[in-house]
């Protein structure tokens, strides 16, 4: 399983460092999610052999700026930039939108969120089983005893967030996730 990496809304200290750290590491995306804060210096610091394995959740012009970042489509930004050169990832909380145009996309929540308390898990045993192959990843309350019981479905990997951002290291709690996932 791949190990994906979700940012918190506000930059935590030495985050460029840590992402570039985490992806050193063996995580496989980290998706930027700042809202309202300015992503150009975040990206300017992450070097750029590792802009191929990062994602945008807005922001999209900054794909032009750099070459091989991702986007991630959702409700408020449902189309990526004509010139994107990255992957295209799609936030999906429901097994229709699974059928959208994206490389790979985040279902959630599976699990009742660590990050949002409030938001649970809306889907059942049976439609877990009978997710197509090889492009969803699970994303909400995904946590280190977690990750094991999720490979008894067809995820190709787990979006982690509150696990990785509340922890006192957070570059502990990758390692001990990239072994889980093995």
């Amino acid at each position: 399983m791949n190990l994906l990496v979700i940012t918190p809304e506000l930059p935590a200290p030495n985050e460029p460092q840590l992402i570039a750290q985490m992806l050193r590491q063996g995580v496989w995306r980290v998706h930027l999610r700042h809202p309202g804060i300015d992503l150009l210096p975040l990206l300017e610091q992450i070097p750029a052999e590792l802009h191929p394995r990062i994602t945008l959740h807005d922001q999209f012009h900054l794909a032009a700026k750099f070459p091989g970042v991702g986007v991630q489509l959702n409700s408020r930004n449902p189309i990526p930039p004509a010139s994107l050169a990255g992957l295209t990832s799609r936030s999906c909380h429901s097994l229709q939108e699974l059928s959208l145009p994206a490389n790979y996309c985040t279902l959630s929540p599976i699990f009742p969120s660590i990050s949002k308390p409030g938001y649970s898990g809306s889907f059942t045993h049976e439609q877990l089983l009978s997710l197509p192959l090889n492009k969803i990843i699970a994303l909400g309350g995904i946590s280190l005893e977690r990750i094991p019981h999720l490979k008894r479905y067809p995820f190709m990997g787990v979006a982690m967030l509150g696990q990785v951002w509340h922890s006192p290291s957070p570059l502990s709690t990758i390692d001990k996730a990239l072994n889980l996932c093995i």
